[in-house]
C-alpha cells in the first residue's frame, strides 16, 4: 500500500553542436564516476556528471556542463549505431553502421579501432560483470568476445531454414535486436523473427553465455518491435505483445528462463499505441516503458504487488521530443529522461505510504484511486471498497480529513486538477464496489506541472509547480511568457457550484483559481500542513532547511525563533501535533535517504526503514511514534520520550546489539519488551489504526497486508479509556486483546476504582463479562509487575484528580476483597434481580481473599428455604435453583472448603447437600452427619468446631454444656493454651478459675516463661510454685520476697540466701552476689571481695568506709592501683595495634590503586580488540591480582558442584574476621578489625568509676595517667576509622593530609565535648 511520489525534478539542456540538425540517439552510464554519455546523430559523444543535475538551479534554462568528443569515421556515410561504457577499460566501445568497433577514451578524447564486423554493428551489450561483450551484426550473427577482443563463439541470431539460408536478407534487415542480460550474467535473451518470413511473429531466445548454446526458445508470438529486458533479479523477462490485430492495446508479457509465458497485463492505452522502450530499475521492483500515443509520448512506471500490476506514474512529453530514459544503476528510484533535442531531466521518486492519517488507504492505480477505510475494513490489496476514476493517470494527490469533512485533490498526467468531496467515513459502507467518475476542475489560470500538493483548509490548496520543461510544455494550460518560466509556490482557492449531499460524493462543479503565486529561488523537497495553525504549512528546501509558510505572507524566513530545520535533506517529512488537549505544538519528523530519522536537528535513529504515528485521543494529538528498523525490529516509542530526550536510555538508539543474544534468557526477554521482531524480512510500516483499535499495519515485500496490535499501544488505548471513564470500552479491549483484567483496577489505583465500581457495572451491563472480570482479580499491581515496561507511571493527572471518598466497610490492605465487595454492592444496586446476577454475586464471594464461603452458603441456604416453602413469588423466580447455585460455588471453590463451611453453619442438611454435589462417597460423610444429628445441640456444635479447629467456639460451646463437661473444657484448654484467657472469662466458679490458673502456670513453666508463670501462680496463691519459677529465672529479689510471703524462718531464709549467693557467683554476677552477702548473710569480707571482682570500685570504697575498716580500704586501694596499671598497658598496646593495622591498610590501598591504574591502561590499549577478547583478557587479569575483589572465572570453576560451593562458603564464614596477609580480603578485613576495636560503653563506665575511686584514694597522678592513656587510644581509634572510610571511596591517597596524626588532631578538635568522652574528668584535661 504505497504510492510512488515524485519529490524532486531537475531539467537541464544539453548544448548540442548543431541544434537544428543533431539529435541524441543513445546513452550509456559510468557507475564508477556517475557519468552519463550521449551519442548524437552527428557522431558526437557528450559526457556529463550526474552532480550537474543535482546542484544546478532546477529552473535554469542554461546548458548542462558537458564534455564533447568527436568520433572521426573514415566514411562519410558511416554513423554510430550502438555504444556501451566498459568500466575495466574506462572507455566507450562504439559500433558503427559500417562494422567498425572503436574504443574511445573520453578523458583523453582518443579513439582506437579494435575490430570490425561484416554487415555493420546493430547492437553492443556488455555483461553485468563486464567480462564479456555480445555484439549483433548486420548479417544476423551474435558475436561474444572478451575485453581482450578474443572471440569466444559466433552463432546465428535468426532461425536457419532447411536449405541453410537465413529467414530474411540480413544485409537489408533493419530490425533492431537488443540484448538483455540476466543479473548474474549467465544468460542473455534476444528477440528474432520466426522461421515463417511471411508472418510478423517473433520468438524470444535465451542463450547460455559460456557455451553460446541456445538454452530455450519461446513460442512464436506477435511481439512489438525489439523491446525486451531481463529483470536484474533474474525472475522474469519482459517483452511486449502487439495486439493491433485484435484491436486492443499492447500488453506487457513476462517469460521465464525456460521460454514459457508467465503472465501479462494491458497498458490500458489506445489500440494504435506502441511501446518503444522497456527497462527495469536496478532493484527489479519498477518497470518503466516509453509508450507512443496519438498526441504524446509518455513514460509509464509500473509496480508489482500482491499479484497485481499497478501503474504508479506517468510523465507525458510531446511526440516530437522522442523521449527515452535510463534508470540510475545505483539508485533504484532515480529516473533520467532525455529527448532528441538534448533536454535531460532527472526524476527522484520516493515510496509514500498510501495510508492517510485517518487510516484511509488511497492507492494510485493508473487513472484510478482505490479507496479503503482500514478503520472499517482490513482489505488486503489489490481489493478495495470503492474507486475514483479520473480522465488520465494520477500523478499526485492530497487528502484532507478533519471534523467529518473529507476532501481529495488529484493532479493528473494531462495537467488537470480534480477535486472530490467525500461523505463521512461511517457512511462509506453504502459505497462498496462502486466506481465514481471525477471531472476535472475548471480554471482560468495555468497550474503548470504540479510537484507537491497539500491542503491548507477545506477550500484552499498549496502547490509547488513549474513551467517551461519539455514535458510541462505538453500540458494544455501552460501559456506563460518566457519571464514566467520556473518553479512557483502557489495557493489555489476552490469553489463548488454544486451543493454537497450528505452520504454522496461531489465529483463535479469545482472551480480552481490561483489566488497567490510566489517564485522560488531554491528547490523544494517537500511541504506539509501545520496541524497547530490553521492555513499554514511547513516548506522544506534542499539541504533540510525548513520554514513556515503563512497565507498572504509567504515563507517566513527567520521570522520564527524556533528552528524547524533538519540536518540533511529528508524526502519523507511529517508534521504532527504533540502535547495535550490544552497546550499542543507541532513537531517535525524527517527521514533521509540514509535511513536516519530526524526530529528537527537531532537524529533519533540511524537505521529507520519506515515510521508512522499513533494517537489515542479524539483531538488527534500524537502519543506514540512507530518505527521499523533495517534489522526488521518494530519499536513503539512514546512521544514524551522523544521530547524529554530519553530514547538513548530506553531504546539504546534502536540498535539490537549481537552481544545481547549471549546474555541469559531472562534478561533477553526483558529487553525484547522494547521491540517486536518483524517476522517477514523487509516489511514496512504503512500506517496505523488510531484510537481504541490500536493497530499497526505492516506490508511485507510480497504485497500482502498484516495487522498487529503492539502491547504498548493496546495498553495505552485501555488506559486512555479508563481516564475518560469509558469502562465498557476498556473492558472490551482487555477481553479482545487478552490483557490482564487487573489493569482496569490498577491503573488509577484500586482505591480509586472502588468509587467507580457502580459506574463500571452500569456501563458494562453484561454479567458474563463481569464474571470474567471478577475471576481475574488478584492481589497484585500489574502496572508495577506484568506491564511495568509498557505503562507510563505515575498515573495521569485525570486519575489523580479523583477525590478520595470514605471507604468505610472496605479493607484498606486487601485489594481483592475490597474490589469484589464494591462490585457486589454495585451489582445489587445497579442491576435487576436475575439468576445470572445471583451467580455473579456468588462468584464475588467465592473469589474474595479469603473466600467468603459462609456468606455464599447463607445465600444458597436462603434460596433452598424458599424452595422448600413452595412459594412462587417473583423474587423466587429471579434466583437460580439452590442446586445450580451450589454447583456454581463448587466449580469456583475447593469442595472440601465448601463442605467445611457448610458444617460451620451447623446446618447438617446443607452439609449433606454440599457433600452429594461434590461427588463425595456417602460412606464417608453420612455416618459422621448421623452421629452429629443424634447429639444435643451444644455438643453437636462443639464437635463440629473441633473438626474445623475453631477452638474458641468449641470452648464456648463445651463450657455452656455445664459442669458435666468441665473435664473436657480443661483438656481443650491444656491442648490449646491460647484458650486460657477465654476460659477465665467463661468460667465463673472461683475454685475452677484457680484450677485454670494453675494449669496455665504449669504450661508457662514448661515453656520456660518463668516470670509469667510465677505471676500466674501468685494469682492463684500457689507461692511455692511461684518461688520455684522466680528461682529458675534467676530473679533473687523476688525469690526472697516470695519467701517472706511464705513466712519462712530466719534460718531458712539464711540458707536460701547462701544458696542464691553461690548460684549468682556461678552465673558470673558477682555484683548481685555481693549485695546478698552484705544484706542477708552479713559477710562483709566476702561481699568486699565480690565487689572488687565486679570492679564496682565506688561501691566497694563506700562499704569499706561505712564499716570504717582500714584493711578493707587498703584492699580496695591496692586492687584499684593494680587495675589502673593493667588498663594503661592495654591502652598503650591497643594504640600500637591501631597504628600497625592502619599502616598496613594504607599500604595495601596504595598498591591496589596503582594496580587499578595499570589495568585501565591495559584495557585502553585493547580497544582495538573485539568485545569478547577484551572482556576475557580483562577478567583473567583482574582474577590474577591478590589485591582485587574479583575472581577468575573458568570452565573448571563453573563445573564445581553446589556442595563444594556450600562448603567453601562455610569455611569463609568461619574464617571471617581473620586477617591473612596477601589474601584478596585482607584490605576489607583490616578495616573491619579497626571498626571492631573501640571500648564498650560498660568498659568506659568502669573506667569512669575507677578514675573517681583513685582520686578519692589520693592517687591523682595514677588517675591522670590512666585518663590520658584511655583518651589517646580512643582518639587514635576514631581517627583511624575515619581515615579508612575516607580512603575506601577515593581513587588516590594524599600522603600529606591523609595520615593518622593529622586525623587525630582533627578528631581531637571536633569531639572534645562529645558524649563519646563522657567518662573523662575535666580536672585531668590537657589545656
Amino acid at each position: 500500500m504505497n504510492n510512488l511520489k515524485l519529490y524532486s525534478e531537475v531539467s537541464l539542456n544539453l548544448q548540442l553542436q548543431s541544434p537544428q540538425e543533431e539529435l541524441i540517439l543513445f546513452s550509456a552510464f559510468d557507475i564508477e564516476q556517475s557519468r552519463l554519455f550521449f551519442a548524437s546523430s552527428a557522431n558526437n559523444i557528450y559526457a556529463t556528471h550526474l552532480s550537474s543535475l543535482q546542484h544546478e538551479r532546477a529552473w535554469s534554462k542554461t546548458s548542462i556542463p558537458a564534455q564533447i568528443s568527436r568520433i572521426e569515421l573514415d566514411e562519410a556515410e558511416d554513423f554510430i549505431t550502438s555504444f556501451v561504457y566498459l568500466m575495466e577499460k574506462e572507455a566507450l566501445l562504439v559500433g558503427t553502421s559500417k562494422g567498425l568497433l572503436l574504443l574511445h577514451s573520453v578523458d583523453d578524447n582518443a579513439s582506437q579501432v579494435v575490430g570490425g564486423v561484416d554487415g555493420g554493428v546493430r547492437c553492443v551489450s556488455a555483461s553485468p560483470d563486464g567480462d564479456v561483450l555480445a555484439i549483433i551484426t548486420g548479417t544476423g550473427q551474435i558475436l561474444v568476445m572478451t575485453l581482450d577482443w578474443d572471440l569466444l563463439y559466433e552463432t546465428a541470431l535468426e532461425d536457419v531454414a532447411e536449405d541453410g539460408s537465413h529467414v530474411c536478407d540480413p544485409i537489408f534487415s533493419n530490425i533492431e535486436s537488443p540484448i538483455a542480460w540476466r543479473g548474474d550474467g549467465k544468460y542473455f535473451v534476444t528477440l528474432s523473427e520466426a522461421l515463417d518470413s511471411t508472418s510478423l511473429l517473433k520468438r524470444l531466445k535465451v542463450w547460455e553465455r559460456h557455451s553460446g548454446a541456445l538454452h530455450a526458445v519461446s513460442e512464436s508470438k506477435s511481439f512489438m518491435g525489439s523491446v525486451v529486458d531481463w529483470m536484474p533479479s533474474g525472475a522474469k523477462v519482459a517483452a511486449v505483445y502487439d495486439r493491433k490485430a485484435q484491436n486492443e492495446c499492447p500488453s506487457i508479457v513476462f517469460y521465464e528462463r525456460n521460454g514459457l509465458e508467465r503472465s501479462q497485463f494491458s497498458i490500458n492505452e489506445q489500440a494504435n499505441a506502441t511501446v518503444e522502450f522497456l527497462k527495469w530499475n536496478c532493484s527489479s521492483d519498477l518497470l518503466a516503458a516509453v509508450v507512443r500515443c496519438d498526441n504524446y509520448d509518455c513514460v509509464k512506471i509500473w509496480y508489482f504487488s500482491n499479484n497485481h500490476w499497478y501503474l504508479k506514474s506517468e510523465i507525458r512529453y510531446p511526440r516530437h521530443d522522442g523521449v527515452r530514459f535510463v534508470w540510475n544503476p545505483t539508485r533504484p528510484l532515480q529516473l533520467i529522461c532525455w529527448t532528441l533535442g538534448g533536454q535531460i531531466t532527472s526524476y527522484n521518486f520516493i515510496w509514500n505510504s498510501a495510508v492517510m492519517d485517518d487510516s484511509t488507504a488511497l492507492v494510485i492505480d493508473d487513472s484510478k484511486i482505490l479507496v479503503t477505510p482500514l478503520s472499517l475494513y482490513l482489505m488486503p490489496p489489490p481489493m478495495y471498497l470503492f474507486s475514483l476514476k479520473f480522465s488520465s493517470v494520477v500523478r499526485d494527490f492530497a487528502f484532507y480529513s478533519k471534523n467529518s469533512k473529507n476532501c481529495l485533490a488529484a493532479f493528473l498526467s494531462d495537467g488537470c486538477l480534480c477535486i472530490v468531496e467525500l461523505p463521512a467515513t461511517d457512511t462509506w459502507e453504502d459505497l462498496e464496489g462502486k466506481e465514481f467518475l471525477v471531472e476535472a476542475s475548471s480554471s482560468d489560470s495555468p497550474f503548470g506541472s504540479v510537484l507537491h500538493l497539500i491542503w491548507l483548509d477545506p477550500h484552499k490548496i498549496l502547490a509547488v509547480s513549474h513551467h517551461g520543461f519539455s514535458h510541462s510544455n505538453y500540458l494544455p494550460q501552460t501559456s506563460l511568457g518566457e519571464e514566467d518560466l520556473g518553479f512557483y509556490l502557489q495557493e489555489i482557492e476552490l469553489t463548488c457550484s454544486e451543493d454537497h449531499v450528505p452520504g454522496l460524493l461531489t465529483c463535479s462543479g469545482w472551480n480552481a483559481k490561483v489566488s497567490s503565486r510566489n517564485s522560488l529561488e531554491e528547490t523544494i523537497i517537500g511541504i506539509a500542513p501545520n496541524p497547530a495553525s490553521k492555513g499554514s504549512a511547513f516548506v522544506q528546501f534542499d539541504g533540510g532547511k525548513v520554514y513556515e509558510y503563512v497565507p498572504k505572507l509567504g515563507i517566513s524566513r527567520g521570522a520564527s525563533k524556533l528552528d524547524w530545520s533538519f540536518s540533511s535533506t529528508c524526502p519523507w517529512m511529517s508534521v504532527v501535533l504533540v502535547g495535550d488537549s490544552v497546550s499542543s505544538k507541532p513537531l517535525l519528523f524527517g527521514l533521509d535517504d540514509s535511513c536516519r530519522l530526524h526530529v528537527s536537528r537531532k537524529i533519533i535513529c540511524n537505521n529507520c526503514s519506515s515510521f508512522s504515528f499513533y494517537s489515542n485521543l479524539a483531538d488527534q494529538v500524537i502519543t506514540h511514534l512507530i518505527l521499523a528498523t533495517k534489522q526488521d525490529l518494530l519499536f513503539v516509542v512514546e512521544i514524551s520520550d522523544v521530547l524529554q530526550k530519553e530514547l538513548e536510555i530506553k531504546h539504546e538508539n534502536f540498535i539490537h546489539a549481537g552481544k545481547k543474544k549471549r546474555e541469559d534468557g531472562k534478561k533477553k526477554r526483558e529487553e525484547n519488551r522494547n521491540f517486536i521482531n518483524i517476522w517477514e524480512r523487509g516489511a514496512k510500516v504503512v500506517g496505523v489504526v488510531h484510537g481504541d483499535e490500536a493497530a499497526v499495519l505492516l506490508q511485507p515485500s510480497r504485497g500482502n497486508l498484516e495487522c498487529i496490535y503492539p502491547r504498548k499501544l493496546v495498553l495505552a488505548s485501555i488506559c486512555n479509556a479508563l481516564v475518560q471513564r469509558r469502562f465498557r470500552d476498556a473492558l472490551l479491549m482487555v477481553r479482545r486483546q487478552r490483557i490482564d483484567f487487573n489493569v482496569l483496577v490498577d491503573y488509577c489505583g484500586w482505591q480509586v476504582f472502588l468509587q467507580s465500581a457502580a459506574e463500571f457495572v452500569k456501563q458494562v451491563n453484561n454479567l458474563n463479562h463481569m464474571t470474567e472480570f471478577v475471576c481475574a482479580i488478584k492481589n497484585e499491581d500489574t502496572t508495577e509487575t506484568l506491564y511495568k515496561e509498557f505503562i507510563s507511571l505515575p498515573s495521569p493527572k485525570e486519575a489523580k484528580d479523583v477525590q478520595s471518598h470514605d471507604s468505610k466497610g472496605f479493607d484498606s490492605n486487601n485489594k481483592v476483597s475490597s474490589v469484589l465487595l464494591a462490585i457486589r454492592k454495585a451489582l445489587e444496586d445497579q442491576l435487576p434481580e436475575t439468576p445470572a446476577r445471583e451467580l455473579c454475586i456468588l462468584t464475588t464471594l467465592a473469589r474474595s481473599d479469603p473466600p467468603a464461603l459462609d456468606e455464599a452458603l447463607e445465600r444458597i441456604k436462603a434460596i433452598r428455604e424458599a424452595e422448600l416453602s413452595g412459594s412462587n413469588d417473583q423474587r423466587r423466580m429471579s434466583h437460580p435453583s439452590a442446586e445450580e447455585a451450589l454447583k456454581h460455588l463448587l466449580w469456583l471453590s475447593d469442595s472440601e472448603s465448601v463442605y467445611e463451611a457448610a458444617l460451620g453453619l451447623y446446618d447438617l442438611n446443607l452439609a449433606a447437600m454440599v457433600a452429594l454435589n461434590s461427588q463425595r462417597d456417602p460412606k464417608e460423610f453420612l455416618p459422621f452427619l448421623q452421629e452429629l444429628e443424634s447429639m444435643p445441640e451444644t455438643l453437636m456444635r462443639y464437635n463440629i468446631d473441633l473438626r474445623l479447629q475453631r477452638f474458641e467456639k468449641a470452648l464456648k460451646h463445651i463450657v455452656s454444656a455445664g459442669d458435666t463437661c468441665y473435664a473436657d473444657s480443661m483438656n481443650l484448654m491444656k491442648k490449646n493454651p491460647q484458650l486460657f484467657p477465654l476460659g477465665l472469662q467463661l468460667i465463673a466458679d472461683p475454685n475452677k478459675k484457680r484450677q485454670v490458673l494453675d494449669a496455665w502456670g504449669d504450661h508457662l513453666s514448661n515453656e520456660k516463661c518463668f516470670e509469667d508463670a510465677a505471676a500466674t501462680y501468685l494469682c492463684c496463691s500457689s507461692f511455692e510454685k511461684a518461688l520455684k519459677s522466680y528461682r529458675s529465672c534467676g530473679n533473687w529479689s523476688k525469690v526472697l520476697t516470695v519467701a517472706g510471703l511464705l513466712k519462712l524462718g530466719k534460718d531458712e531464709i539464711m540458707q536460701l540466701a547462701h544458696e542464691l549467693c553461690e548460684e549468682l557467683q556461678a552465673l558470673g554476677k558477682p555484683k548481685e552476689a555481693a549485695k546478698i552477702a552484705l544484706e542477708y548473710c552479713g559477710e562483709i569480707n566476702n561481699g568486699m571481695s565480690l565487689l572488687i571482682s565486679a570492679r564496682d570500685w565506688e561501691e566497694a570504697l563506700r562499704v569499706a568506709l561505712m564499716h570504717n575498716r582500714q584493711d578493707l580500704i587498703s584492699e580496695v586501694k591496692d586492687a584499684a592501683l593494680e587495675c589502673a596499671v593493667l588498663l594503661i598497658g592495654e591502652y598503650e598496646e591497643g594504640l600500637e595495634k591501631v597504628g600497625k593495622y592502619l599502616a598496613r591498610y594504607l599500604a595495601l590501598r596504595q598498591r591496589r590503586l596503582l594496580l587499578a591504574a595499570k589495568v585501565q591502561s591495559e584495557e585502553r590499549s585493547m580497544n582495538d580488540l573485539d568485545d569478547d577478547t577484551a572482556s576475557e583478557a580483562s577478567s583473567n587479569f583482574s582474577g590474577m591480582s591478590a589485591y582485587t575483589t574479583g575472581t577468575r572465572n573458568s570452565s573448571a570453576t563453573s563445573m564445581r558442584s553446589s556442595a563444594a560451593s556450600r562448603a567453601r562458603d562455610a569455611r569463609r564464614q568461619r574464617k571471617k574476621g581473620k586477617i591473612r596477609a596477601g589474601s584478596p580480603g585482607e584490605e576489607i578485613a583490616l578495616v573491619d578489625h579497626l571498626k571492631g576495636m573501640p571500648p564498650t560503653s560498660e568498659a568506659l563506665q568502669e573506667l569512669k568509676s575507677l578514675l573517681h575511686t583513685l582520686v578519692m584514694l589520693g592517687e591523682v597522678e595514677t588517675a591522670r595517667k590512666l585518663q590520658k592513656a584511655g583518651e589517646n587510644f580512643q582518639l587514635s581509634h576514631m581517627a583511624a576509622v575515619k581515615l579508612a572510610e575516607d580512603t575506601v571511596s577515593t581513587d588516590g591517597i594524599d600522603e600529606h593530609t591523609q595520615t593518622l596524626e593529622h586525623y587525630t588532631q582533627s578528631i581531637r578538635d571536633v569531639v572534645q565535648n562529645s558524649e563519646a568522652f563522657f567518662w573523662r574528668c575535666k580536672v585531668f584535661l590537657s589545656p
